[in-house]
């Protein structure tokens, strides 16, 4: 289970060479998706939930900052670096303009990046609210929910995405592939999803989450 734990990243680079060298770098520290170009990064950072993004800016199809300024003008928020080896100031604000929160030059460090990411992520992340389920108040921030009687309960980082998801829309129903390709990877199993919310009613009670059968799974009374 500890790849499904790791934050995802989507990695947009077209070199053969250096896409797969920068995602074996991250890979420690993120689920990584690589693309080899615009469209394809485009199409990833639509239809799938990410928690940083590293876009090359000399892309085939779409550019690195068209790409930025496509998934911006689409209300995707996630955190970008812009890479490339056009390291003027003026590229470097074009860059920024474009949407990037994040600028680097090649060659770059790798530990540089990977601390730039953990900045980059910190900075950006907003505090969530918290979250009434049932009789149990949730806390996205600090992972954990907490009884009306003050017992808290500690929860992973996808038992928390998940419980999350759920509960900001608790009048919806989630098919199990919704709760795939907004939380894991797109090739993981259908079943994965059964397996974190079995972890989840193991946790706070069985009734957080409510099975609705045929359709899927929605947040409970948590009583």
């Amino acid at each position: 289970m500890h790849n499904l734990e790791r934050p995802r990243l989507l990695l947009v680079e077209d070199d053969p060479v250096l896409g797969p060298l920068i995602a074996e770098l991250l890979a420690a520290d993120y689920n990584v998706q690589l693309a080899a170009d615009g469209q394809s990064g485009l199409h990833l950072g639509l239809t799938a939930r990410w928690e940083a993004m590293v876009i090359d800016r000399g892309l085939p199809v779409m550019d690195g900052l068209e790409l930025v300024m496509a998934l911006r003008r689409k209300g995707v928020t996630t955190p970008a670096i812009i890479l490339t080896a056009l390291g003027s100031t003026a590229e470097k604000i074009a860059g920024l303009d474009a949407g990037a929160n994040d600028y680097m030059t090649k060659p770059f460090d790798a530990g540089e990046l990977r601390a730039r990411l953990r900045a980059m992520t910190r900075v950006v992340a907003p505090a969530p609210a918290q979250l009434s389920v049932g009789d149990w108040l949730f806390d996205p921030g600090n992972r954990s929910v907490q009884s009306s009687y003050g017992h808290h309960v500690g929860l992973t980082a996808k038992e928390s995405e998940l419980l999350a998801l759920l509960a900001t829309e608790p009048d919806r129903v989630f098919t199990r592939q919704e709760l795939l390709q907004g939380l894991f990877h797109p090739d993981d199993s259908p079943s994965v999803i059964d397996t974190y919310i079995h972890y989840l009613r193991k946790k706070p009670s069985k009734s957080v989450i409510r099975t609705v059968h045929g359709i899927g799974y929605q947040i409970g009374d948590g009583a």
